[in-house]
């Protein structure tokens, strides 16, 4: 899952990504307003959480302007502004929640999470299709009951999948749901990832595997018996873009 994180305190800024990078999320730090209006123009991401000092502008107008195109990306403000009436202004704004600096990351993860299991949101308590299953407050991965053993990296694919369980995921969604801005891609990465998912699934016995449809992307489906977890269609590990 991608946050943006719009904070004007760098040091603020790199711990919580860092933290937030640990709990299982791809975040991309921003420090103004004009930094956050430009990422929201060109990626998509499953949460913001948003500053109100910034340095050119009030968070608070940001996120009217959010609201005011029709984005319903959840807003979480991160503030020290403790008055009643800031936080009754963010909230009548549009801020589906309002933590105070300063917070335990703990807590900001869990608000993260509850805000993505609201419906119509991202995120499930425990995605689930076949024997896979995915505790995604835990971020533990099981295949009929058993632990499967993942890098951070495969259990963000696997759970991305398991939210779109069924459906066509393009190389391009899956790259803006993994990796941030300043993270470096490699152009086969994606596809050595799913290879190594796929592998994994095969080997713990999995009920559902990944699909590469070559020229179009991935899907997780669930297998008919007797075939394999997932297959590349038509083509070798790296045709899947």
């Amino acid at each position: 899952m991608r946050l943006l994180l719009i904070e004007d305190n760098r040091r603020l800024a790199s711990l919580t990504a860092e933290g937030l990078r640990k709990a299982g999320f791809a975040v991309d730090p921003v420090h103004s307003a004009e930094e956050a209006s430009a990422a929201l123009a060109v990626a998509g991401f499953d949460a913001v959480l948003l500053d109100l000092g910034l340095p050119d502008a009030d968070g608070l107008s940001l996120l009217s302007a959010l609201r005011a195109k029709a984005d319903t990306t959840p807003v979480l403000i991160l503030t020290a502004r403790d008055a009643v009436d800031d936080r009754v202004r963010g909230l009548n704004l549009g801020a589906d929640d309002y933590l105070l600096k300063p917070f335990a990351l703990e807590e900001l993860v869990a608000r993260i999470r509850a805000l993505l299991r609201r419906p119509g949101a991202a995120l499930g308590m425990v995605l689930q299709l076949g024997n896979i299953a995915l505790d995604s407050a835990d971020r533990l991965a099981t295949v009929a009951g058993q632990p499967l053993d993942l890098t951070r990296r495969e259990l963000d694919a696997l759970e991305l999948l398991l939210r779109r369980a069924g459906r066509v995921v393009s190389k391009a969604a899956l790259e803006n749901g993994l990796y941030g801005f300043g993270e470096e891609v490699g152009s086969n990465a994606v596809e050595v990832l799913i290879h190594r998912l796929r592998k994994r699934l095969q080997a713990a016995g999995a009920s559902a595997g990944v699909q590469t449809l070559r020229g179009i992307g991935y899907i997780l489906i669930e297998d008919p018996p007797g075939a394999g977890a997932g297959s590349d269609v038509g083509s070798g590990v790296g045709s899947g873009g």
